[in-house]
């Protein structure tokens, strides 16, 4: 179905494919430079590329007739290989920027041990990206893509005005994130309240994040995914909701830096085994320490986003489209 050209308005079925053809640009902008393994930089803004048009493709999915092979599932098996890939540059930049320098002579030594596996486990997920990037079925998500968009097909509501429709639209990824089961790790709930735990001590931490920090990782990609498709419509909003973005922004990336930091010390404790107690014990505490610290900068975003007041606000500010 074609969306009438003497459509006056922005309809959903146009904001849609605006966006859409915004981040299959971004994408595929990088894609040469990825190939010749010249920048990390590229393969970060394609990787990102493909997680926006992922978060445009799910969000405006079941309003359009989108091609097979630009599904939210293969966009996000190619994401995945391009995310594997730079996890790997990401632990090397902290390894070398926020801890490395830190460490004495000895450790610094021994740690060369990880750079060295590290290197071998980044060409092994390098190959893959460009095998991938080679591949049949990424040619065909990109070419059949591209292809729509000369001649997009919709659904029936494709053809409401976007102002319509954008409430429904956002409230139910809003949901879930406020309503993830993240957001009461470390709280307790005393008569209808929740009580945040204001004197947790690191060692608790530790025992939290080892047995709820996948819960705690799993609100911080559903706040990405939140923050995402935020944006994709933050000029039909006023600044509130703009606030409201850089504060989701602030939370995933407290939480993905908690998320790093039990990433990396997992992967140095699969390496080194007993060791790692023995021969890095300065790093080990490094880790704890950021670990804590970072949990601490939570805490305040916490409170703000299990107050029902906060809830009502950006419940609000959605309802009221400009």
């Amino acid at each position: 179905m074609n969306l009438s050209s003497t459509t006056t308005f922005t309809s959903l079925g146009n904001y849609a494919c605006k966006a859409i053809e915004k981040n299959l640009h971004k994408t595929l902008k990088w894609e040469n430079s990825v190939k010749k393994h010249k920048d990390p930089e590229a393969l970060h803004q394609m990787r990102v590329g493909m997680r926006r048009l992922r978060t445009s493709v799910s969000g405006f999915g079941s309003h359009l007739d989108l091609p097979k092979s630009a599904s939210n599932k293969n966009i996000g098996k190619i994401a995945k290989i391009l995310g594997n890939l730079r996890d790997l540059d990401v632990l090397k930049e902290i390894l070398e920027n926020n801890y490395q320098p830190h460490l004495l002579d000895q450790e610094k030594t021994y740690l060369q041990i990880a750079f060295s596996s590290l290197s071998k486990q980044r060409d092994a997920a390098f190959s893959r990206v460009q095998k991938t990037l080679k591949d049949e079925a990424y040619k065909s998500f990109k070419n059949n893509l591209q292809q729509w968009l000369e001649k997009p097909r919709y659904q029936p509501l494709a053809n409401l005005p976007i102002q319509q429709v954008l409430p429904d639209l956002l409230l139910p990824e809003i949901s879930k994130f406020l309503l993830h089961p993240g957001w009461m790790i470390g709280t307790e709930v005393t008569e209808s309240e929740v009580v945040i735990s204001t004197e947790l001590t690191p060692e608790q931490l530790e025992q939290y994040l080892q047995h709820q920090g996948e819960i705690l990782h799993s609100l911080r990609k559903q706040a990405k995914r939140v923050r995402y498709q935020m944006e994709l419509f933050a000029d039909l909003y006023d600044e509130a909701f703009t606030v409201h973005i850089s504060q989701v922004k602030i939370i995933q990336e407290i939480l993905g830096n908690i998320q790093d930091s039990m990433v990396l010390n997992e992967w140095l404790v699969n390496i080194f085994k007993s060791d790692m107690n023995e021969k890095l014990s300065g790093l080990k505490t490094l880790l704890a320490v950021n670990r804590y610290q970072l949990w601490q900068q939570w805490q305040p975003l916490k409170a703000q986003y299990l107050s029902p007041e906060n809830k009502h606000n950006l419940h609000s500010i959605i309802i009221q489209i400009l």
